[in-house]
């Protein structure tokens, strides 16, 4: 395929826009080469600036559930903007939106809308502070909760070890109150804990992981943390912003029938424009000002235009019944042509799934955590991701991102995929 245009627009883009990009993710530096610039979408497929149609295994890192240029969501963003696009004060479609969200969630009974999902989960770790008067959190190893300071540090050495900042720019004071723990190791989530005996406000996890790839939950491990949390007076926060509305209607604890004490949106609650959300219980949610003493404001929260794509979203979402029965229909047949191919070309892999969202690790070993995941050959999915942009499809620049599947999806399309794999991995 040709990328001429596209070089030429991230050559103009770099002399503006460090790295040229505005997520670093974009910049292809995993896998290498150059980013493609994208004119527009629809459905299932991405259109670049060079004329190429490619299959979007990506889709907005998530909120594209139904597809791209979705026409309920694009009518109502179109109809709301005619009528203004802010006024930093309350309009009726952020209470609609707030009704409707929380009739779809097991264990919410508020919801405070905000911008982004980085700043839906920084301000969940300043609530649940505020609401248990503690300092501590801890985070597991791998996940990712957007790019505020708390959420930047990386592992220590042993179990009770305080973090280190990951990031120039994070200081030594903030890591210090962030714990790191292994994904799916209750017992090292036990040792933080016993070691930090009424000094932790909350534990944050992706109840399902996607920046590690797609990583579940092991056995009861998600109950298992809910116990430790109620033992020990700690809140359990879910970062849903991946997983909310995407896994289940009420996400993940739905789908796993574990509730969380606060949990976070994004991606989906917007229907694509810049949204997210964090929700819980009402005793813990008043302790907001301009009820309580925890502040949180924004001019841009609840932005008429977000609300009008987020509500048309979520209804579609709450009057299809079949919607997520499509979804892990289509995703499983993904999985399963994926897992035929790679072994008729004898690629070691290993494929993990959890109803849309699913990623392929190029390693033997069972991927649980950070560690198992960062042992794939990244070298080897360079060459897979270059094989299948060439064939026209679109999967994450990195090893360690989930793909998200869209109903836009055609059998006929996962069918080109696994083809367009079938033929990579001859040179794999």
């Amino acid at each position: 395929m040709n990328y001429k245009r596209s070089s030429a627009l991230f050559a103009q883009a770099e002399s503006v826009i460090p790295g040229g990009v505005n997520s670093p993710v974009r910049a292809f530096k995993a896998v290498g080469g150059t980013p493609i610039f994208v004119k527009e979408a629809k459905g299932a497929y991405l259109y670049d600036e060079d004329g190429n149609v490619l299959i979007d295994y990506i889709n907005s890192w998530g909120p594209m559930l139904l597809g791209h240029a979705f026409e309920p969501v694009v009518n109502a963003v179109v109809e709301k903007a005619k009528k203004g696009t802010s006024f930093g004060m309350p309009t009726e479609i952020e209470t609609q939106i707030a009704e409707l969200a929380v009739s779809m969630v097991p264990n919410i009974d508020k919801i405070r809308f905000v911008n982004s999902g980085t700043e839906a989960c920084m301000s969940a770790v300043r609530l649940a502070r505020g609401f248990t008067g503690n300092d501590k959190i801890i985070k597991f190893a791998g996940c990712y909760h957007g790019h505020s300071d708390s959420f930047l540090i990386q592992a220590g050495s042993g179990a009770v070890t305080f973090g280190s900042p990951n990031s120039p720019g994070v200081t030594e004071g903030t890591a210090k109150d962030t714990l790191l723990a292994n994904y799916n190791d209750i017992d090292h989530v036990k040792a933080l804990v016993k070691a930090n005996k009424n000094e932790i406000a909350c534990i944050i996890i992706e109840p399902v992981a996607g920046n590690m790839g797609c990583i579940p939950p092991k056995g009861n491990f998600l109950q298992e943390l809910r116990n430790l949390c109620d033992d020990n007076g700690i809140l359990l926060i879910f970062d849903e912003v991946m997983t909310g509305f995407r896994l289940a209607k009420g996400g993940a604890q739905e789908l796993f029938n574990v509730d969380a004490d606060i949990v976070c949106f994004g991606k989906v609650i917007g229907g694509g424009l810049p949204v997210g959300a964090f929700a819980g219980r009402h005793e813990i949610m008043n302790y907001l000002a301009p009820l309580g003493p925890v502040y949180q404001a924004g001019t841009l929260s609840g932005n008429p235009l977000a609300m009008a794509a987020g509500l048309a979203m979520l209804n579609e979402i709450n009057a299809d019944e079949k919607l997520f029965v499509r979804l892990e229909a289509k995703t499983k047949y993904l999985h399963e042509g994926i897992s035929r191919v790679l072994k008729a070309n004898n690629v070691i892999h290993t494929i993990n799934r959890v109803g849309s969202m699913i990623s392929v690790h190029f390693s033997e070993d069972e991927v649980v955590d950070f560690e198992s995941s960062a042992k794939g050959n990244n070298e080897r999915f360079k060459t897979f991701f270059h094989g299948l942009l060439n064939q026209g499809i679109y999967i994450a620049p990195s090893a360690f991102e989930t793909w998200f599947i869209t109903d836009a999806l055609s059998y006929e399309d996962l069918d080109k995929t696994i083809n367009a794999i079938d033929k990579t991995a001859k040179t794999l």
